[in-house]
């Protein structure tokens, strides 16, 4: 079964290939470019299964519990492709176990 990700306008649209079969965009596809998280939380509310962000602030501004969707933080020294490809087999099994109101943390450190 396919999961709808949503990524980050932070991450590279490269990384939607690193995915493989997900069906993935990115918040510029989607038409969410600009969004606070607030907005953005609430855009993703039914539309998505997994929203993959580097933001680390995320899980302390939002009470995860009561979301629709998983999220998929990613702990990396900088959002850059190269950075990002190392954790291309982490973040397909996080994607794929991350269930509505969780979140799995990715690290590259």
């Amino acid at each position: 079964m396919s999961r709808r990700v949503i990524l980050d306008e932070c991450l590279p649209r490269k990384l939607k290939r690193v995915l493989g079969n997900e069906s993935v965009q990115t918040a510029h596809e989607a038409g969410l470019s600009g969004m606070k998280n607030g907005r953005l939380i609430a855009a993703i509310q039914g539309n998505f299964d997994v929203f993959v962000t580097v933001d680390k602030s995320l899980r302390h501004k939002q009470n995860l519990s009561t979301l629709s969707f998983g999220i998929v933080l990613i702990r990396v020294p900088s959002n850059a492709i190269e950075d990002l490809l190392p954790l291309a087999t982490a973040l397909r099994s996080a994607i794929a176990g991350v269930s509505a109101g969780n979140l799995i943390e990715v690290s590259g450190y």
